[in-house]
């Protein structure tokens, strides 16, 4: 089965470590940084890190847009969400597909 972790404050990564999902309480871009690194090489195949974590991480996380693991999934944190998930979400469809069929517009072609 493969490695799922969730990066985040400690109020939203305990309900991942419920689920049984590997949680990773942290309170600064520097330890979310250096917690990316650490399980990139445990090799998680998923990692779910909260919208606020991941837009002060960017560098980090478009470093491993070209590998093939770990996914690094932004998620709501528990102010709720930025739109940055699924901004993610919507620009790697569109790349996949060549469409956004989730909102159903045309890629344009230039």
């Amino acid at each position: 089965m493969p490695k799922v972790a969730a990066i985040g404050s400690k109020d939203v990564v305990l309900a991942f470590k419920a689920l049984g999902i590997t949680a990773a309480s942290v309170s600064s871009p520097d330890e979310a940084r250096q917690k990316i690194h650490e399980l990139a090489k445990q090799q998680y195949a998923v990692i779910f890190i909260t919208e606020d974590l991941a837009e002060s991480v960017s560098e980090t996380i478009s470093r491993y847009k070209t590998e093939t693991l770990p996914a690094i999934i932004p998620i709501p944190g528990a102010s709720g969400s930025s739109g940055l998930g699924m901004k993610h979400v919507r620009a790697n469809v569109e790349k996949a597909v060549g469409a956004d069929i989730l909102f159903n517009n045309s890629k344009e072609e230039g």
